[in-house]
């Protein structure tokens, strides 16, 4: 084995690319999307060195397109979770005993696969898979996954060389920090391929295994995430990607003692599940499983009567929009002073004209469709009742239409009560809500924005005076665990804004940061003395 204290290279944020007309990036994925829709994958499952084929397939569409097919995924059972389990626990004796800088090789060749060969077939499949545009794929499949792997071996090689202080005397204390005993689950949703990747990825670089189950909607990108995960030397076993019901997952996974941890991204409802499920079952486990979450939010903006109306507006649209609204960190609840409400309106409505909505193969849509039918049909359903509500005004879109692919306008609501249904509830859809405060009544506006709803993970606030930023930065301190001043709610970097929330929002371990690592390992400490003291007699025991 290799002895030394090693150096890992610097990292530094990956480079958005413009994919402007023209550049050889744009030409590049066009090739990459025109290749993926010619054909049909067919993705198994990957437990340990197996591909699992079960023969019950689904099949997958891109939700702007719903009666073209990608391919179909091989769903699995109770038997293949056993499995992937057995799979996990089997290969982590090998895995936790491989020396780091071994594995955080493996994980900087992901890195530079995704930002080279995988580029384009990972933001394609994203495109595609989940509906998002070149740009929102982009900065979400490539860079920000690239910076997770890139970001967490820098973190990695921070916490082991933390030790604690030689105390002299003939003593050694020493720390080291242990992958937890048994297999961690990665919960992942459709939302962000580069989150579907972190989840399972993290968690195994600090030495454990893992059993990694996507969302339905992801599994098309999934498989090109396992494809890079192979190619960069992950492990047999290390990872296994499975794709069953979730209920049948959760009901062998959380009864089974060897369960270490969850390491989870969905919704607050979910999440509170799953914690009862593992609180139910406690005294099964071998150790008290490590519960990472990172669920729902109800994110806000409030301006101030000094915000720059057309940067509030900008902020709003590009906050609410894009993706469309898709992201646990959009901005869905506004609240705007008064005295610039009619200019903000007027740039936001201008903005919202100018968009064309429809595929994400056509580089000028900006909207494209929701992930799929039965999130259409809830986000149409808050629309509706909109429509018919008292005190209530859609100002902008409003329509839907799901012939084709799921698609839904970017739709504003103006209410007149600030507890309206859809200034509380997490709609997860092109949908912002605003509603008008008197100007004088920023202090008592900003409780207002502190007290609806349960969540806390993202918020903005837009002022020129600081005195206001300062104010709301105090007031808001518990509403948001990523708050912004003077731009969107949404955009986290990879170590520059460490992303997670608190209240009904997450556990708030902050993905992207050393705080997210240090779950996935368990410190041991060490005290060696040199000479051991061979008389039990301290000397206050002698006579005076």
């Amino acid at each position: 084995m290799l002895k030394g204290f090693f150096n890992v290279p610097t990292p530094v944020n990956e480079p958005v690319k413009a994919y402007a007309p023209g550049s050889p990036e744009r030409k590049e994925l066009q090739a990459a999307l025109d290749k993926a829709r010619s054909m049909q994958v067919d993705v198994p499952m990957y437990i340990g060195s197996e591909e699992v084929r079960t023969g019950k397939t689904v099949s997958m569409s891109p939700p702007h397109d719903h009666q073209h097919i990608l391919g179909h995924f091989h769903e699995g059972d109770a038997s293949h979770v056993e499995q992937a389990i057995n799979a996990a626990l089997g290969a982590k004796y090998a895995w936790e005993n491989m020396a780091w800088e071994q594995r955080a090789a493996i994980f900087l060749k992901a890195a530079d696969l995704i930002a080279g060969p995988y580029r384009a077939k990972i933001n394609a499949a994203t495109m595609l898979g989940q509906s998002k545009n070149a740009m929102q794929a982009e900065i979400d499949a490539a860079c920000e996954f690239i910076d997770f792997l890139r970001f967490n071996v820098k973190y990695m090689t921070e916490i082991y060389a933390q030790q604690p202080p030689v105390s002299g005397n003939g003593v050694w204390n020493r720390l080291e920090q242990r992958p937890l005993e048994g297999f961690i689950f990665a919960l992942t949703p459709f939302n962000f391929t580069a989150i579907a990747g972190n989840l399972p990825a993290s968690a195994a670089m600090m030495g454990n295994t893992i059993v990694w189950k996507p969302a339905y909607t992801q599994i098309y990108s999934a498989n090109v995430l396992m494809e890079v995960f192979k190619e960069a030397g992950v492990p047999d076993g290390v990872i296994n990607l499975i794709y069953v019901d979730g209920p049948v997952a959760g009901d062998i996974i959380f009864k089974h003692p060897d369960f270490a941890g969850i390491h989870f991204t969905g919704s607050t409802g979910v999440f509170q599940h799953i914690w009862k499920e593992i609180g139910a079952n406690i005294n099964k486990f071998k150790s008290y499983p490590r519960i990472v979450g990172e669920t729902g939010g109800k994110d806000f903006v409030i301006a101030h009567k000094s915000a720059i109306p057309k940067a509030v507006a900008v902020g709003l649209v590009r906050g609410a929009f894009e993706y469309q609204g898709q992201k646990c960190s959009a901005a869905s609840r506004a609240y705007i002073p008064s005295n610039i409400w009619d200019e903000v309106k007027g740039y936001i409505l201008e903005d919202l004209a100018s968009m064309k909505m429809g595929g994400t193969e056509d580089f000028t849509n900006f909207i494209n469709a929701v992930i799929d039918e039965k999130a259409f049909d809830k986000i149409s359903g808050y629309i509706t009742k909109a429509k018919e509500a008292p005190g209530v005004e859609i100002i902008a879109g409003g329509n839907f239409d799901k012939s084709k692919g799921y698609f839904i306008e970017p739709t504003v609501i103006v209410t007149q009560d600030p507890m309206y249904t859809t200034m509380c509830e997490e709609i997860f859809g092109p949908v912002l809500t605003i509603y008008v405060y008197n100007a004088e009544n920023f202090e008592e506006t900003l409780e207002l924005v502190d007290q609806t709803g349960p969540y806390a993970l993202t918020g903005a606030v837009f002022s020129q005076d600081r005195y206001a930023i300062e104010l709301a930065t105090t007031k808001l301190k518990n509403a948001a665990g990523n708050f912004y001043i003077n731009d969107k709610p949404t955009g986290a970097v990879v170590g520059q804004q460490p992303f997670g929330g608190s209240r009904a929002s997450g556990t708030n371990d902050k993905a992207g940061s050393m705080i997210n690592l240090l779950r996935w390992v368990s410190p041991r400490t060490i005290k060696e003395t040199f000479v051991s003291p061979e008389d039990y007699r301290y000397p206050f025991l002698g006579e005076d």
